[in-house]
């Protein structure tokens, strides 16, 4: 086979390389438009396992790239004046240009042809394709290949926000991975720093945007723009100063950085490889083994499948995954030195947990497994903080309080409608139901939204605050709860809305009742779908007797016993469909701006708090996107939503998302509503509960640790385990959670089988 790698990179090379290999009698030539030992950054990093894949590939070539590498375990984070530093990690780093240098020379023993200084025009990509049976597009993360295809790759470009420029020092940070943030005049501006040989490190320096035009970076020149960076990390450098590879464009500008994804890697005989096909930030390090493993896996397949279009196929289905995983913590990471002044005031010790986990990839427990000893010692700051000194256990099993109210733990019993009430009175099956995930360890259970009218009923089948059978089956809940757990029990009030008169969570979801409807309102005239009836808007009769009708339900809960009150002002029901711009269309003081559209809300909280007792707290549950873009709820307007909660007294926002229109869109994955709760929760420092696919401890520790919420909801977890938290406390071997006396017995078993790593746990 005739082969053309457009490009002399670690993708163009490599591929090269692993089709030798794997038959010498392929003809390769690799083309670059630079010199042999012209390119940008400096070093690169790769992990253990992609120094494994690289030697079952091609022996000679990993063993002279291992003979250059510069190893590490730890990362050091210098923040406020104070290094923290952990162990475990396991880096390798080594210079890009001598990487290049030693896979051209392997290259060459190999046979490869190598045309450097050879310029690529997209005029002369289709020569390349009718010249060549195979046209290797490794050409970057600009690349000409794509750019000439773009109507077959499809390629989508996301500019990121901050500003970084890649240097290089002679101070080489050789005990850590080493990042440093700096507080200057202008703004932070930060610094991603590693060894990658004897005497150098790669210094990348980040600040953004706003903070590089204050700088004035953009009309500097190269060197004045090394004395700014030189004089903010003086006291880092130790007298070393900043270099720049000066002979190339990208490795002496200041950029934004592109992440790069396109919907197909292939064309008739061309193939996306490398930056070309999709990028990773920087800031985890992936770019150059996703690039080596992606030519491993294509030679491959062209040697193990029939044709080459099974061969692309594959190379599609299968790299694609792995790209979209690393893509996927890049992101989290990208996004997190994106929105890092939000943490900047964190605790030296939280403010390394965030850092350490922002990718996702490393979980608390994982953390626990590289680093054991100081992640100890940031759980026994987590519970100093949280008025629990001397205790070592995780952060869910930390004490919290709001007003009077004081929990035991972190954990959640998230509200889950049951859809078995009779008349809007709970029965048997609700007293069941609560009891058992109250007596599951948790520290707070919610009981589904219970609604304040009949009419305000999502379906007949939903529980209610509004009758008198109503406080006494409820009463005989909470009675049981507070003699027989230490769990507490929070009331979550509502009402329907345009979403009422639907049938049951297990029949049609949200679609209308066969027969019986009952009439429903909400702000506009707007129904929840083309199915759903069209709602009365409220006028003022109709918002003040759902305002009293509010107030009578939490009178009623806090007769029953309640410890907690939630209003639910989230996933379209009435008080969300003022909210949202979506579904309230209103042109009089209730509509419009997002004062308006949260003065009926806010309405209902006053009155609600001044009928519930001051030492009970009230949270309020909200959508924070709409998932449609800017046209409904975004996540910035919902800091500002809850900015105004905040400001009216709301105790600590319930952060969901999405339910609020037909139309939406939701990225779906795990915790996948947390970053809402931690953006509000850290712009405006107000307490957050999180929710959303949130089922394993690990993400319960994480989140808690790393700062983006104060309580953690979990809904399906408590379905399939009602003693989720207990048999949680097993798997940990905490023994500082209360279980009720007559199932001790089964307690100490599951302690002993956890502790041989069997059983359920």
């Amino acid at each position: 086979m005739r082969i053309a790698c457009l490009g002399g990179g670690p993708a163009g090379l490599y591929f090269a390389i692993s089709m030798k290999r794997r038959d010498p009698s392929h003809e390769i030539v690799v083309i670059e438009r630079n010199r042999p030992d012209d390119t940008f950054g400096w070093g690169v990093v790769l992990s253990d396992e992609t120094l494994d894949n690289l030697a079952r590939n091609d022996t000679a070539s990993a063993e002279r790239i291992r003979e250059h590498f510069a190893y590490w375990d730890d990362i050091a984070v210098i923040h406020r004046g104070v290094k923290t530093v952990s162990t475990g990690h396991g880096f390798c780093g080594i210079g890009r240009r001598q990487l290049l240098i030693l896979l051209q020379q392997r290259a060459r023993e190999l046979g490869v042809e190598l045309r450097f200084e050879t310029p690529i025009e997209e005029d002369d990509i289709d020569a390349y394709r009718r010249e060549f049976d195979l046209v290797i597009a490794a050409d970057g993360i600009n690349s000409k290949t794509r750019e000439r295809y773009r109507e077959h790759f499809k390629p989508d470009i996301d500019t990121r926000a901050c500003k970084f420029v890649w240097l290089g020092t002679h101070q080489t940070f050789n005990d850590a991975f080493t990042f440093i943030f700096e507080h200057t005049e202008h703004g932070w501006v930060w610094a991603h720093a590693y060894q990658f040989d004897a005497d150098t490190a790669t210094f990348i320096v980040e600040c953004s945007e706003d903070t590089w035009r204050r700088f004035g970076f953009g009309e500097m020149s190269q060197q004045e723009s090394i004395a700014i960076c030189e004089r903010i990390f003086a006291r880092h450098l130790d007298g070393h100063s900043l270099m720049s590879n000066a002979r190339h464009i990208r490795g002496s500008a200041w950029i934004n950085f592109p992440r790069v994804l396109c919907e197909r890697w292939s064309f008739e005989n061309v193939v996306l490889m490398g930056d070309a096909a999709a990028t990773a930030h920087f800031s985890i390090g992936s770019g150059t083994k996703l690039a080596l493993e992606s030519a491993i896996a294509l030679a491959d397949y062209l040697h193990s499948e029939p044709n080459m279009a099974d061969a692309f196929s594959r190379y599609e289905d299968e790299r694609r995954l792995e790209v979209l995983r690393l893509q996927s913590a890049a992101r989290n990471s990208t996004e997190w030195f994106e929105q890092v002044e939000r943490y900047l005031d964190f605790d030296p010790v939280q403010f390394n947990y965030s850092l350490l986990t922002r990718s996702q990839r490393i979980s608390h427990e994982n953390l626990r497994l590289r680093d054991p000893e100081w992640l100890a010692s940031a759980e026994r700051w987590f519970q100093v903080q949280a008025g629990n000194p001397g205790s070592d256990r995780a952060p869910m099993f930390a004490p919290f309080a709001l007003r009077g109210l004081k929990l035991a733990n972190r954990v959640v019993v998230s509200p889950m409608a049951q859809y078995k009430a009779v008349d809007g009175c709970p029965t048997d099956w609700h007293f069941v139901h609560y009891a058992e995930r109250a007596k599951g360890g948790a520290g707070l259970v919610y009981i589904e939204m219970t609604c304040v009218s009949p009419e305000g009923r999502i379906t007949p089948g939903c529980t209610g605050f509004y009758a008198p059978e109503h406080e006494i089956a409820w009463k005989r809940l909470c009675d049981f709860v507070h003699a027989e757990t230490p769990a507490k029990l929070c009331a979550q009030i509502g009402h329907s809305g345009p979403k009422g008169s639907t049938q049951l969570g297990w029949q049609e979801m949200d679609a209308p009742l066969p027969d019986g409807n009952w009439p429903v309102m909400a702000a506009s005239a707007v129904p929840w779908s083309e199915r759903n009836q069209v709602p009365k808007p409220m006028d003022r009769d109709d918002m003040d007797r759902v305002r009293e009708q509010f107030i009578a339900a939490a009178r009623m809960a806090d007769r029953a016993g309640f410890d907690m009150l939630e209003i639910h002002a989230a996933h379209g029901y009435l008080l969300s469909s003022f909210i949202s711009p979506l579904t309230n269309h209103r042109d009089d003081e209730y509509g419009g701006s997002l004062d308006n559209r949260l003065r009926y809300p806010l309405e209902v909280f006053h009155a609600v708090r001044e009928a519930w007792p001051d030492d009970k707290p009230i949270s309020m549950r909200i959508s924070a996107n709409d998932w449609v873009g800017e046209e409904g709820v975004t996540p910035a307007e919902a800091v500002e939503i809850a900015r105004r909660l905040k400001a009216a007294g709301v105790d600590i926002c319930d952060v969901s998302a999405g339910q609020t229109s037909t139309r939406a869109r939701p990225v779906y994955g795990r915790m996948f509503q947390t970053p809402f709760s931690d953006r509000i929760r850290n712009e405006i420092g107000m307490a957050t509960i999180a929710v959303g696919n949130i089922y394993d401890v690990d993400h319960v520790n994480s989140i808690l640790m790393a700062g983006r919420a104060d309580l953690v909801c979990l809904a399906r977890p408590h379905l399939a385990d009602p003693y989720w938290t207990l048999h949680a406390a097993a798997r940990l071997g905490d023994r500082g959670v209360s279980w009720p006396k007559p199932y001790l017995a089964g307690r100490d078993q599951l302690y002993r089988l956890a502790e041989r790593n069997e059983g359920l746990v």
